[in-house]
């Protein structure tokens, strides 16, 4: 079923594709406030600006159990904090699949490597998407992973990183 706000996103999205189309840009981000009464994402939504030290000034992590992968190629939110060893879900709310795959160079020193599919690097995780789409999420799907080492973790999905579905993760 789609609901109004996934079908805005979509076509937000679509309208900016085809604005600038291959272009990524964090400045299309629509966290802050426009999620009002939207999704069941656990945890409180509490904000913090401007943190890291990843030149990303302005950017935003919410605090949240839930990310959900929409077919506005996107994670929601983008940027999640939780505290060491909670267990985050990531729900396929779209109608497309997705996949949750960590860029190996950038996890903490370490904290163990994760991927949907159970894969134990990120080049086994390419491979296996790539052959027969290994760790695909379908619709209303969920993959699930515990972050046991505190730090930033980031990750993509493997057939939309090129759209800019990306997200990051702060363990506290």
């Amino acid at each position: 079923m789609t609901t109004r706000r996934t079908f805005v996103r979509g076509l937000a999205v679509s309208a900016v594709g085809a604005g600038i189309a291959g272009c990524s840009s964090s400045g299309g981000s629509d966290s802050g406030g426009s999620d009002a009464g939207g999704s069941d994402s656990g945890g409180s939504i509490e904000t913090e600006e401007g943190s890291g030290g990843d030149g990303d000034s302005g950017s935003e992590f919410v605090e949240a159990t839930t990310v959900e992968m929409t077919d506005g190629l996107a994670y929601e939110p983008k940027q999640v904090k939780v505290e060491a060893g909670t267990t985050l879900t990531f729900e396929n709310v779209g109608s497309i699949g997705h996949t949750v795959t960590a860029y190996e160079d950038k996890i903490p020193d370490g904290a163990s490597y994760f991927a949907s599919g159970g894969y134990d690097s990120e080049q086994a995780a390419k491979d296996a998407y790539g052959d027969e789409q290994g760790g695909n999420i379908p619709k209303g799907e969920t993959y699930e992973v515990t972050l046991e080492t505190t730090g930033t973790y980031e990750y993509y999905c493997i057939p939309h990183e090129m759209n800019g579905m990306v997200g990051t993760i702060k363990v506290v």
